[in-house]
């Protein structure tokens, strides 16, 4: 019986795996099972009062939060291969749809309740549309510095939306400028008890959050105050509480709309999208690196079409890849999506037997979470490094956030993308006429090389060479002292600011040996030069070379199994110079050793070369 147990599990997996369901709970251990099942209850304490939170930003019933964490988790463990990405409700999504489908119909009415899961449906249109025709590149419209002014204006937008209730007073209108001059002129009408309320939960949370980060502070608030509210009959004192919310499941149901209304709706959809390709694909790939593991950008996609499509027969809201609770299960130990399924079975739980309490949370009190949820999306970081790094970025941060907050979040992320438009092609042009004067002068556009040290940085991507880069490591490690191989990012401290990392890494090396395969080039770099305004992800093969050239670090490209150079039409402009490098071959079998001891004396003579010159500096 066991012996046709493990034969039925085997062909199930098999079956599974043709049909490319559930690639992100394969392979599957038992061990591992139980590590995900104590992250998932992590994931639960943690996270069901946020999405409660969530549903309060999107101007949606409080039980339609719970919603999002339940189907959509498991359509996308089903159709997703990130093993660590969670798939949820955010606030970025949820402020769209607050002051998108606001504009359309009155906040709190059948009709709005109504017309937010159809902006889910067309989300996960538009993604499926996206998957089927390859556009997930039409996310890197959306900038860093457009998406940290977005986030930023969000997260002003929001937290002055939440004052009134964490005053005790009221805010009518919808247009955040208004709403603050509103809140400014009844300050003297404030509620004293919901202000020391909000005040106590806040800084609760806000000093809980720095000195137990582990903990779950939002959990704690919510039990504590509802406890404190049944115990002082907060009702009866003049403290808002939110009231009976129902509970069971989800209806399954289709919203009855009209083709205007759809129309209305598709700019709001469109905007959500956006949103959703970059901030999930970006957490993908940050945490598969991390866990040297591979994902498919493509089923991802399907994935979170299919977790869209069921939030809005669901009744839910649009979902999202979401960064910071993916963080939280990955510190709980989740290796796979099996912890988001059994958060979902928790969330299951609550919805049938825990829904009666709630009704005790003080309005307050949640404002107060969405507060605080407010205030960690303004992104003061990254606002500095982008002044650092480029004023004009800087600038276009700061108007985006500006115009999110003055006009609105779907009007203020599109002109921030026209913004964008505009500063990188006036940045591609000035490029090109740098690039063009520089061959016109007979002169190079690249700074006098400086002092270097003797390591040998070794460049590689995963899904090309990682078969050959491991036994060019190897081979190096028999002659060399490891010390003095840089092994790309694997040698990279998690954590650490991998551009820095590099540069640092780099100003140390003799040479940087880059291994070159079939899928070296990325398709991104090619639409980058045609698609007017385009701009490739961050790819770190290409950091790594604009820095090897910047810092006049001697590049020696290895093409693996016979493949050829790739031309200059095929790069992108800050390192077309990697086309004209004169390359060497690394075939397999005897010819291996044969070609790396010809790459040997190369790499000698360079380290000879950056020694002298260092003794002479």
């Amino acid at each position: 019986m066991s012996l046709k147990r493990r034969e039925f599990i085997t062909l199930l997996g098999s079956a599974l795996a043709r049909l490319g369901l559930f690639e992100s709970l394969r392979p599957f251990s038992w061990r591992g099972a139980l590590r995900d099942a104590l992250a998932g209850v992590t994931l639960a304490s943690v996270n069901i009062p946020q999405v409660l939170g969530y549903a309060r930003i999107a101007g949606m019933p409080l039980a339609t939060g719970l919603y999002t964490v339940l189907l959509p988790l498991v359509a996308f463990a089903v159709f997703g291969s990130s093993r660590q990405l969670v798939v949820a409700a955010e606030p970025a999504t949820a402020a769209i749809l607050n002051f998108g489908v606001g504009s359309v119909a009155v906040h709190g009415t059948e009709k709005y309740v109504a017309l937010v899961p159809l902006v889910a449906l067309l989300t996960a249109g538009l993604l499926l549309l996206a998957r089927l025709l390859k556009l997930g590149f039409l996310a890197d419209l959306l900038t860093r510095a457009v998406l940290v002014g977005f986030l930023t204006g969000v997260g002003f937008q929001v937290g002055i939306s939440m004052l009134g209730d964490m005053l005790g007073v009221a805010g009518l209108s919808d247009h955040t400028p208004v709403r603050a001059w509103e809140l400014l002129q009844d300050l003297p009408q404030l509620h004293v008890p919901t202000t020391c309320l909000s005040a106590l939960v806040a800084g609760s949370i806000l000093i809980g959050n720095r000195v137990a980060p582990r903990v779950p502070i939002l959990l704690i608030a919510v039990v504590g105050t509802i406890a404190a509210s049944v115990a002082f009959d907060f009702a009866e004192r003049g403290i808002a509480v939110i009231g009976p919310i129902p509970s069971g499941l989800p209806s399954i149901i289709l919203p009855v709309v009209t083709w205007d209304e759809t129309r209305e709706l598709l700019p709001i959809a469109a905007a959500c999208s956006l949103v959703v390709v970059v901030q999930s694909l970006a957490t993908a790939r940050v945490f598969a690196l991390r866990h040297r593991e591979q994902i498919d950008e493509n089923a991802d996609i399907l994935g979170l079409a299919a977790a869209n499509a069921v939030a809005g027969v669901s009744g839910a809201f649009v979902v999202n890849g979401s960064p910071t609770q993916t963080a939280i299960g990955d510190r709980a130990g989740a290796g796979s999506q099996l912890a988001q399924l059994v958060f979902a079975g928790i969330v299951l739980l609550v919805l049938m037997v825990g829904m009666a309490p709630l009704q005790y949370l003080p309005r307050s009190a949640l404002a107060v979470i969405v507060f605080t949820i407010a205030v960690g999306m303004i992104d003061i970081r990254g606002l500095r490094e982008l002044r650092r790094e480029s004023l004009g970025e800087y600038l276009l941060a700061i108007v985006t956030a500006a115009a999110v907050v003055m006009v609105g979040v779907v009007s203020g992320i599109a002109l921030g993308i026209t913004s964008s438009v505009i500063w990188d092609a006036r940045q591609r042009r000035t490029q090109t006429t740098v690039l063009a004067d520089a061959t016109a002068m007979k002169r190079p556009a690249r700074p006098i090389p400086k002092p270097r040290g003797s390591k040998v940085f070794i460049s590689y991507r995963r899904d090309d060479t990682r078969h050959v880069a491991g036994r060019v490591y190897d081979w190096l490690a028999g002659r060399l002292p490891k010390k003095e191989i840089f092994f790309d990012v694997d040698t990279v401290p998690i954590g650490i600011n991998f551009k820095t990392n590099i540069s640092d890494a780099l100003s140390r090396s003799a040479v940087m040996l880059v291994l070159v395969g079939e899928k070296w080039v990325n398709p991104n770099w090619r639409r980058s030069r045609w698609l007017f305004g385009s701009k490739p992800k961050e790819d770190f093969v290409q950091v790594e070379i604009e820095s090897a050239l910047e810092l006049g670090v001697p590049i020696v490209p290895l093409l693996v199994d016979e493949v050829s150079m790739p031309g200059v039409d095929s790069l992108p402009n800050s390192i077309a110079e990697f086309a004209s490098v004169n390359a060497a071959p690394i075939r397999g079998g005897h010819d291996f050793h044969l070609d790396m001891a010809r790459v040997l004396e190369q790499i000698e003579s360079f380290r000879k070369a950056s020694i002298e010159q260092g003794d002479k500096k």
